[in-house]
């Protein structure tokens, strides 16, 4: 359902004065109050859900397949560069953990 139409419905609704939210109601039970819960007014659809996904996903920009393959290489590079640097920095600290920290 497009968004303009949710809209118009909704402020048809507030005009009305019906509320979109089910209402509490004190329902006297033996001499105690409860609440209850009335029914929705809008019966609900099957497959609404569905059917606003699929709506949404025809909204979304795809990536191009060189968009994509540009993400995996950047992901790739940034990779070997941080692995790189971690292995140099376990280079380095490798005599001071084994001699200091370990004792060995």
């Amino acid at each position: 359902m497009p968004r303009e139409t949710r809209r118009q419905r909704r402020d048809a609704r507030r005009a009305s004065g019906e509320s979109a939210r089910p209402r509490a109601v004190a329902v006297p039970a033996g001499g105690a109050s409860e609440t209850a819960v009335e029914p929705i007014a809008q019966p609900r659809r099957r497959g609404r859900f569905i059917h606003e996904s699929i709506g949404e996903l025809r909204k979304v920009e795809w990536p191009t397949r060189s968009h994509v393959i540009q993400g995996t290489v950047a992901v790739i590079v940034a990779c070997l560069i941080v692995g790189a640097y971690l292995w140099g920095v376990d280079q380095v600290l490798r005599p001071f953990v084994r001699d200091v920290l370990l004792g060995q």
